[in-house]
């Protein structure tokens, strides 16, 4: 509340803020597909072995 105005950010800064939350949400998203088909994965290796 009192605390000084914090200094503007560039917009490379900007940029890099962005691909670095791009890049969060796609590992999530990837991880949280894989998590949901490893079950599947792991039966279809049982019935071969």
């Amino acid at each position: 509340m009192f605390a000084p105005g914090q200094e503007m950010l560039s917009k490379e800064e900007i940029r890099a803020g962005e691909e670095q939350a791009r890049q969060t949400i796609q590992t999530a998203i990837t991880g949280g597909i894989l998590l949901y088909l490893s079950p599947f994965a792991v039966d279809f290796v049982k019935k071969f072995l």
